[in-house]
């Protein structure tokens, strides 16, 4: 029992301080947001959904009665979120402050209400904590997955510009940190999640192994629809023509070299998230 309690431990205070840096890892992001100004170019739907799941696991750890550490490291993460939404919402543009009040209404308000209410007054409090953990772990589940949007994008382009590894290789000590931990508390509704959190770390981390030396591949090469027009181009000459209506202006020398670079697009093709 003292050896069980003592993996709990380890393993709990473990995964808070992963998550605690994971939790950091924005912190660039609205630095540049506070030089620039604006978030123009950043969305905020990641940090109200973080808001959500954690207010969700706290709830279920309240419940739970002994889970400290889901507590302490989703307490942080209402904190951190909080602000992190707030700073969003100051220097944010008219129309992106709206999305921002209507996601925080769905999710934070409406969503977490309606499964408040409909959990807290269960006369049976296994069941109560028994459906609030199905939710918890389907919308930890649901989290895990979104990170396939970016790997389709590392696999379509060919560029892990968008997925840095040192957040991968975080994310994936993380899920297995809260893993261990679940299954020392022999709870599933934390340690299944985490199954899938480690299965797409590893595959961000292989990824990155094969295209971080790989030419980056441009949008119209990752978009055909993009690319430039095979078809022959017409080009009237000025210079010829100019002379053919004022002699007094000489012949010029054509000289049309195309100066396109092949439709490069520098910076960023898309919105950060």
């Amino acid at each position: 029992m003292a050896l069980h309690l003592s993996w709990v431990f380890v393993f709990g205070i473990l995964g808070n301080a992963v998550s605690f840096m994971v939790s950091l890892a924005p912190l660039p992001t609205f630095y540049q947001i506070f030089k620039k100004k604006t978030s123009e170019g950043f969305q905020s739907i990641p940090y109200v959904v973080s808001l959500f799941s954690a207010m969700l696991w706290i709830y279920y750890a309240l419940l739970k009665k002994d889970a400290i550490f889901l507590i302490t490291i989703n307490t942080f993460c209402v904190f951190i979120q909080t602000f992190y939404i707030v700073t969003y919402f100051y220097y944010g543009p008219k129309k992106e402050k709206i999305v921002t009040v209507k996601l925080m209404l769905l999710f934070n308000v409406f969503g977490f209400g309606v499964i408040f209410l409909a959990t807290y007054f269960l006369k049976n409090p296994s069941l109560r904590l028994l459906i609030l953990g199905y939710i918890c772990m389907a919308f930890a589940l649901a989290v895990f997955v979104a990170p396939l949007a970016i790997v389709r994008k590392v696999i379509k382009t060919k560029s892990v510009e968008y997925m840095p590894f040192t957040l991968s290789v975080f994310l994936t000590l993380g899920a297995v940190m809260w893993f261990f931990y679940g299954l020392c508390l022999k709870d599933m509704n934390v340690a299944v999640p985490n199954i899938l959190g480690f299965i797409f770390g590893v595959l961000q981390m292989i990824l990155y192994a094969v295209y971080k030396n790989h030419p980056k591949k441009t949008v119209e090469e990752s978009d055909p629809k993009l690319q430039l027009s095979d078809h022959p181009v017409v080009v009237v000459d000025v210079a010829k023509l100019s002379s053919d209506v004022n002699s007094v202006i000489p012949n010029s020398t054509n000289s049309n070299n195309g100066g396109n670079n092949g439709g490069r697009t520098e910076g960023n093709a898309f919105n950060k998230v």
